[in-house]
């Protein structure tokens, strides 16, 4: 079977304070998508035991596998387990996918470890994804030549629009779609708010929001099969 890692921030405050971490169905979603069709190992900057962002339990408290994420046995040993990234070899993966929350604008984007990584994946032509804020992660990560790996390519991630009806703004260094179109990204998104919303282009797959994890699960599953 092909191997997929998922990679979790370990950032669990945000700029103002706040409590933060990976959100949890953008996890659980693309995993029992994904679970029954490659092996998924979990890492993060810190290894084991990645904060979860709370505010995402209380709001999927009545999502069927968000709930089954937390108490599955098996995720926990992942969790118990789960690599750093310093630790990770990429030649072991067939794909590495970012789960979002805004942690991984607060570590993942400015981690030199995380970024190498990330770019050995998208230079080895592996599939790269991330949902969410988690395309944060590899804002800075770079083709062959050294280019941003988004010069030219359709992507998406939460929108600004998103982040101003949050009232998230002032919580994260910077806001994910501005970023990503400064260094060449091109941006789309759904028409509505919240909507559901997946872009490829190439090996580079990414959702827009909580909405988008499932879908991205399911091309992500299309991606590996290909």
């Amino acid at each position: 079977m092909p191997a997929v890692l998922f990679v979790f921030t370990s950032a669990n405050k945000t700029l103002t304070g706040g409590q933060t971490g990976w959100y949890l169905p953008e996890a659980a979603h693309p995993y029992y998508i994904v679970a029954p069709h490659a092996d998924i190992d979990f890492a993060s900057p810190g290894g084991p035991n990645p904060p979860v962002d709370e505010g995402s339990v209380k709001n999927y408290a009545h999502d069927e596998d968000s709930v089954k994420f937390l108490e599955d046995e098996v995720v926990k040993t992942k969790f118990a387990t789960a690599k750093k990234l310093s630790e990770v070899d990429p030649h072991k993966y067939d794909a590495i996918f970012y789960v979002g929350g805004h942690g991984p604008v607060l570590d993942l984007a400015k981690d030199p470890v995380n970024i190498q990584l990330a770019s050995r994946f998208f230079q080895a032509g592996k599939i790269v994804s991330a949902v969410c804020h988690g395309p944060a992660a590899i804002l800075s990560a770079t083709d062959g030549t050294g280019k941003p790996i988004w010069d030219g390519r359709k992507f998406t991630g939460f929108s600004n629009a998103e982040e101003a009806a949050a009232g998230s703004e002032a919580s994260i260094p910077f806001l994910l779609e501005t970023e990503i179109t400064k260094v060449g990204g091109v941006y789309e998104k759904a028409p509505e708010l919240w909507g559901a919303k997946v872009v490829v282009d190439g090996k580079l797959i990414t959702g827009q929001n909580p909405a988008s994890a499932a879908p991205l699960g399911r091309e992500l599953v299309a991606a590996l099969k290909a």
